[in-house]
């Protein structure tokens, strides 16, 4: 028998919303008391503290009344997180909340933006299947006719500035899937002031963690946490979207990997796992899921900076049995991770045997930055070549390889050096 499961705190609060004990409380503004009902509703409280973004010992501190939430950012904060209508708490109308039913602007503006996320849609999935490598110049002239003229139009709403901010930070992905990760930061940096011009700062704490993404790609670990720090202050006055904080906390550990900082690292990811927990699939209309699979994939790569084999080894085949045929670039990647593991662990007939399933993964794939970290496994596996499965497999991965080199030729750039790369998918 499947075990039910536990209740989210946002789904908790929805139905107490017509309480009149909750409604006392939120007039009084005693969170304590808050905490407390929604504990007694099966709610525990690793997740009511994970939700509010508090430790633990705070949450006990205000659930016994030891002291009591004061400041109006932390209201707005627990608003924001458990959707609780500003009116309820004294404050303003949140930016969640629905907004009323009037259209201030023009139909024709609407409809442009119901026509980007279409395209944002159609690209995304041709990026899962084919790589963004062939799909850059599409995205980009997308964006030169469709969006960048109505960003000139004075009669068009912020709106547009959301559609061009999503569309350029996605032409990042794809010139980073490219290979040309210059042109990838370029387009992170327009894409940032894009979306806080929009009002949509949870995406611009997202376009933070692209940011920091692509700095462990190239080394800049020091860089990387900031950006990962960056996304974070920013999604904290934002509007609580709990895989988007799972993203940025996973970026985070990832950069505090790099620099060898295991305890910081390690917490960071059970950050990011008590996040997901909460809402893997809370909805934002531009950003990219980032789910278990994701984490999965990330974590295997931090604990295998740490040196922590044995977990990165976990991970990995996590991410691999999560992730679906569908994902081809993610799944290439994932796999990468897992055969590099096998061979930190001195395990070649498994690392071997991994390999083998990526000589599968189909040679048109258009994505250079898989054919690196290809390139980066073979690196690894040749240490070993006077092992005979190993030289023999290495025999097979270098006629793969012609062959792709050819196929991905003409959007290759020159070989630049890297840190590992996650399977975050662009969007």
């Amino acid at each position: 028998m499947d075990l039910e499961q536990p209740p989210s705190p946002r789904d908790v609060v929805a139905g107490l919303l017509g309480d009149e004990q909750m409604l006392a409380i939120l007039r009084a503004r005693d969170i304590g008391a808050l905490f407390k009902l929604l504990n007694g509703r099966g709610v525990s409280t690793r997740r009511l503290a994970a939700a509010a973004e508090i430790t633990q010992g705070r949450l006990y501190d205000y659930m016994n009344g030891r002291t009591r939430v004061e400041k109006l950012l932390m209201f707005e904060q627990l608003a924001d997180a458990f959707h609780i209508p500003g009116s309820l708490l004294g404050l303003a109308t949140r930016p969640w909340e629905p907004a009323a039913p009037v259209r201030t602007a023009p139909l024709a503006d609407v409809l442009a933006e119901s026509d980007d996320l279409a395209a944002m849609d159609a690209f995304r999935e041709a990026d899962r299947q084919a790589g963004g490598g062939r799909l850059y110049g599409a995205v980009v002239q997308h964006l030169r006719v469709s969006v960048a003229p109505r960003l000139m139009d004075g009669a068009t709403g912020p709106s547009v500035f959301g559609a061009a901010a999503a569309l350029t930070e996605m032409a990042g992905w794809m010139a980073h899937d490219s290979g040309q990760d210059a042109l990838a930061a370029a387009h992170f940096a327009k894409a940032l002031p894009l979306a806080q011009i929009s009002g949509d700062q949870p995406f611009a704490a997202h376009v933070a963690a692209s940011s920091s993404h692509l700095s462990l790609q190239s080394g800049d670990t020091k860089q990387a946490a900031h950006w990962a720090l960056t996304g974070i202050e920013i999604a904290r006055n934002s509007p609580h979207l709990p895989s988007l904080a799972a993203r940025l906390r996973t970026m985070h550990a990832r950069a505090l990997a790099a620099l060898g900082q295991s305890t910081s690292a390690r917490y960071a990811l059970g950050q990011a796992r008590d996040f997901l927990d909460l809402g893997a699939a809370d909805a934002h209309p531009w950003l990219s899921p980032f789910d278990h699979a994701a984490l999965a994939s990330e974590s295997a790569l931090a604990l295998k900076d740490l040196g922590r084999y044995s977990d990165a080894l976990e991970h990995a085949q996590e991410a691999v049995r999560l992730r679906g045929h569908g994902r081809t670039r993610s799944l290439a990647l994932s796999r990468i991770t897992l055969a590099a593991v096998h061979v930190q662990r001195k395990e070649l007939d498994a690392a071997v045997g991994v390999g083998a399933e990526l000589l599968a993964t189909s040679p048109t794939l258009g994505s250079v930055r898989v054919m690196h970290q290809l390139d980066g496994l073979r690196v690894q596996l040749a240490e070993h070549a006077d092992y005979r499965p190993v030289r023999e497999y290495l025999a097979r991965f270098d006629e793969a390889r012609r062959t792709r080199a050819l196929l991905l030729a003409d959007i290759m750039p020159p070989r630049r050096g890297g840190n590992g790369s996650g399977d975050t998918d662009p969007g």
